[in-house]
């Protein structure tokens, strides 16, 4: 009886693995699986335990109550969170768009510059990340404060009288914001632009087209794809950041990210925090897929 069930175990065995030596089905999703596995553990199950803390309560201590709440919710209807958030979106916004001004020009001299000076530059693109953020920022401080480099080269010049009041600023911010995320806009739109071919330019030059109109009927749609891709790289964590308004902002500056900082590590209000980051997460995927299909580009994206 033993010997006839380790027989029908091998057999059975061994007619699992013909199926999938020959099922390509089967052969795609075994290789998939450790990405999905992977993907699952540190992206969806973190996001559905932050979505069932948002629905919990807050303990007299800070802890967490298993206990049903949308006052969580109802709290973020608030007018001082509203502005919040709105001020967080326009401050998205902002960096986004001086991103895309700043770095289109970039990215599109890169594109076309000769191809032996294409590595230097985007070395020099991605060379701030080989130091740590918050040393780049402090370096930032240390421009932007009264007193600091920026203020004695304006008085040397005689640009200024008084010392320099730039940082804590939302100006501050601003320039902090943009300065980390502008690689995120420029190569997206450096992969676009470099794929563009010459011959395509010069037909449009053959046929008349003068360079303004090269420019905005063939190399800007063109380039649409690494821009879109581009925003979403920049305004999705732009509106999360926390880092930058804390330091270059000091109190002054409040985004949501803050906010939600603020109740995870200082208030220990955790459920609260769960519930402003589920709806800051509904917010950014709203104006990204809104702004992708009004491009008409999302299906550049699906590739």
């Amino acid at each position: 009886m033993t010997t006839q069930t380790s027989v029908e175990m091998k057999t059975t065995k061994v007619s699992w693995l013909k199926i999938l030596r020959e099922s390509r089905v089967a052969q795609s999703l075994l290789l998939v699986s450790p990405s999905n596995v992977y993907l699952f553990i540190f992206m969806a199950l973190p996001m559905i335990l932050v979505a069932i803390l948002s629905f919990l309560s807050r303990g007299t201590y800070g802890d967490v109550v298993f206990k049903f709440n949308l006052s969580n919710y109802s709290r973020l209807l608030d007018p001082l969170y509203g502005k919040i958030l709105v001020y967080s979106l326009l401050v998205g916004v902002a960096t986004t768009v001086i991103s895309i001004v700043i770095g289109y020009p970039l990215a599109y001299y890169i594109a076309r510059a000769p191809v032996r000076q294409r590595s230097l530059l985007l070395f020099l693109v991605l060379l701030p990340f080989w130091t740590n953020f918050i040393i780049r920022i402090y370096a930032w401080i240390m421009i932007l404060r009264a007193g600091g480099f920026l203020d004695a080269v304006l008085q040397w010049a005689h640009v200024t009288q008084q010392p320099l009041k730039l940082l804590y600023t939302p100006t501050a911010v601003m320039i902090g914001m943009v300065y980390e995320f502008l690689p995120f806009m420029i190569l997206p739109l450096y992969t676009s632009l470099e794929k563009i071919e010459n011959s395509v330019l010069e037909a449009a030059a053959d046929l008349g087209a003068p360079p303004y109109r090269v420019f905005l009927r063939v190399t800007l749609p063109l380039s649409i794809p690494g821009m879109i891709a581009g925003t979403i790289l920049v305004f999705i964590p732009a509106m999360g950041m926390f880092v930058i308004p804390d330091l270059m902002g000091g109190a002054k500056t409040i985004l949501i990210g803050n906010v939600i900082r603020n109740q995870f590590l200082t208030a220990r209000d955790w459920p609260f925090g769960a519930a402003a980051s589920m709806v800051l997460m509904a917010l950014t995927m709203v104006f990204t897929l809104y702004y992708t299909r009004k491009a008409g580009f999302d299906e550049e994206l699906l590739v």
